[in-house]
């Protein structure tokens, strides 16, 4: 038997959103930083680590609802889950 998949806009739909963009701000904030600050270590060090941690989270949400983004850089389950709304960006 086909195990139910979760229904896009449920709690946890919108929890690793939020997550998401969460990091998202991180990554950009350590990304700006690190531009005039190269040399900084341990801030390479938080921007490798907040970098898997986004890879991780982003995973489960594919996993869960589907792709976050498109051009090759998430996988569609069958059928084709790109014409399924509504996407991230709509919530």
């Amino acid at each position: 038997m086909e195990k139910e998949q979760p229904k896009a806009c449920d709690a946890k739909y919108y929890e690793l959103l939020e997550e998401l963009q969460a990091l998202d701000f991180v990554l950009v904030e350590l990304n700006l930083y690190l531009d005039t600050h190269p040399g900084d270590f341990q801030s390479i060090e938080q921007y490798n680590k907040f970098s898997q941690e986004r890879m991780r989270v982003a995973h489960e949400f594919q996993q869960l609802y589907g792709p976050l983004t498109n051009f090759g850089h998430a996988f569609s389950k069958y059928p084709w889950e790109w014409s399924q709304t509504p996407w991230p960006w709509q919530v």
